[in-house]
C-alpha cells in the first residue's frame, strides 16, 4: 500500500506507476464483463482492465531533445477543424499522457498576476525557510534519493476551500487564485466532456464519476524548485504518475526541469512560452478509460542557474466517489448469437483469441468507440 509520507492531500497522491498497481489490485483484482444475458457469453470470455507494469526502473539513458508534444488549439473546435482536433485530443490522451492546449480562453493577464504574486509570496515567505530544510542538509552527505528538492504547499478548492489557513497568503494573492481557479475548473469540464466524446461516453461521465456526494475534488499544488548547486545528487520531483484525474500546469515560462517517458525514454517538456496550458492525465483517467487514456509517468529534474515555478491544478474524483472502468469500454460489447454464429461458422477449427478479438471489434464499432 501506498505510504501516508507520501501523501500531500487526501486527493492528491503522488505514487509509482508500481505503486498505484499493487493498491489498486488489492482492492479490484479486474473488471470482467458483466453481460445482461450470460448465457451469451463463451466460457472464459472476458476482458477487463489492467494496468501495465512500467520498465522506467531499468531506464538510464539521457533524456531527448525537447519532443514536439501534442498541442491542441481550442479555437479549431468550433469550425470546419474540430475533427482533426478532436482527433489530435484522442492520440494525445491515448499514446502520450501530456499535451499542451492553446487558446483555452484562461485570462492570460490573470495567470501572469497569479504568476507574479506567487513567486513574490515565495521570495518574501518560503525561500529562506527551504535552505534550512532536510533536503538541503542532506544533499552533501548523499542521503537524498528519498527527497524532493521542492518548496510547495497545496491549496485545496472544493468541496471545501482551505484558503484561510494560510496566514501569509496576501489578499491579492486570495482573490487571484479564485477568479483564476474558477476558469480553471471550467476549463478541466470542457476537457472532461471532450474526452468522454471521443471515448463515445455520455457528455457528462467523468464529471459524474468523480462527484461522489460533494462534486469532483479540485485542489492546487504551487512549487517552486530552487536552484540546486548539485542537480546531478536529487530530484526536483521523483518519478510518478499522478493519482487523480485531468492535472492542468501553468508553469515557469524560462526555467525548464519537467519530463515525461514516452517508449521508453525521458522527454524534456519545454517551458510555458504564451502561457499556454499543459496537461497530464491521471490514474483514474487510465482506470475510467479501460486503460485507453494512459497516466505518464513523469518527473521534475534540478537545475544549477534556475528557479521553476509549477502552478498544478487537480481536477480530482471525491475523496468516497468509487471509480472503475466505464462499463461501454469493457470490451467486448454485446452481440447477439447469430452473429457469432455467422463468425464462428467460418473459424470453428482456428484459434477462438482471433475470433474474439474480431467480435471485440465489430461490436466496437457498431457503438461508435475509436479503436
Amino acid at each position: 500500500m501506498v505510504s501516508p509520507s507520501r501523501l500531500l492531500h487526501s486527493s492528491v497522491a503522488y505514487v509509482s506507476r508500481r505503486e498505484f498497481s499493487n493498491t489498486m489490485c488489492s482492492a479490484v483484482p479486474i473488471f470482467p464483463i458483466a453481460p445482461k444475458n450470460p448465457g451469451l457469453q463463451p466460457r472464459g470470455f472476458s476482458y477487463h482492465f489492467k494496468l501495465k507494469e512500467s520498465k522506467h526502473q531499468s531506464k538510464t539513458k539521457v533524456p531527448k531533445k525537447e519532443m514536439e508534444i501534442p498541442v491542441i488549439d481550442f479555437s479549431q473546435l468550433d469550425g470546419e477543424n474540430r475533427s482533426k482536433t478532436m482527433a489530435l485530443l484522442h492520440n494525445a490522451c491515448e499514446k502520450w499522457g501530456f499535451f499542451k492546449i492553446e487558446n483555452h480562453g484562461v485570462n492570460k493577464d490573470l495567470m501572469e498576476k497569479v504568476k507574479n504574486l506567487v513567486n513574490s509570496h515565495y521570495e518574501n515567505n518560503l525561500k529562506a525557510s527551504f535552505y534550512e530544510s532536510e533536503v538541503v542538509k542532506s544533499l552533501g552527505n548523499g542521503r537524498t534519493s528519498n527527497m524532493d528538492w521542492e518548496s510547495s504547499f497545496f491549496i485545496s478548492h472544493r468541496p471545501k476551500s482551505n484558503m484561510d489557513e494560510f496566514q501569509n497568503l496576501s489578499e491579492d494573492l486570495r482573490k487571484a487564485m479564485d477568479e483564476y481557479i474558477a476558469q480553471l475548473i471550467e476549463l478541466a469540464e470542457k476537457l472532461s466532456e471532450l474526452m468522454c466524446e471521443n471515448l463515445s461516453l455520455e457528455k457528462h461521465h467523468i464529471k459524474k464519476a468523480f462527484s461522489g456526494k460533494t462534486g469532483p475534488s479540485v485542489g492546487t499544488k504551487v512549487a517552486k524548485y530552487p536552484k540546486c548547486p548539485q542537480p546531478e545528487n536529487v530530484r526536483g520531483l521523483r518519478e510518478h504518475t499522478d493519482a487523480g484525474g485531468i492535472i492542468l500546469l501553468l508553469q515557469d515560462d524560462q526555467v525548464p526541469g519537467l519530463e515525461f517517458l514516452k517508449d521508453g525514454e525521458w522527454v524534456q517538456i519545454p517551458p510555458s512560452k504564451n502561457n499556454a496550458i499543459f496537461v497530464n492525465t491521471g490514474d483514474q483517467i487510465e482506470v475510467l478509460s479501460n486503460g485507453r487514456y494512459k497516466s505518464a509517468l513523469h518527473r521534475v529534474m534540478t537545475i544549477k542557474d534556475g528557479s521553476r515555478l509549477s502552478i498544478a491544478t487537480f481536477y480530482n474524483p471525491a475523496g468516497d466517489a468509487i471509480i472503475s472502468p466505464a462499463q461501454k469500454l469493457l470490451y467486448p460489447n454485446q452481440f447477439s448469437f447469430a452473429d457469432y454464429l455467422k463468425l464462428y461458422a467460418t473459424t470453428k477449427f482456428l484459434d477462438k483469441e482471433p475470433r474474439f478479438e474480431s467480435l471485440k471489434k465489430m461490436t466496437s464499432a457498431c457503438n461508435g468507440v475509436i479503436v
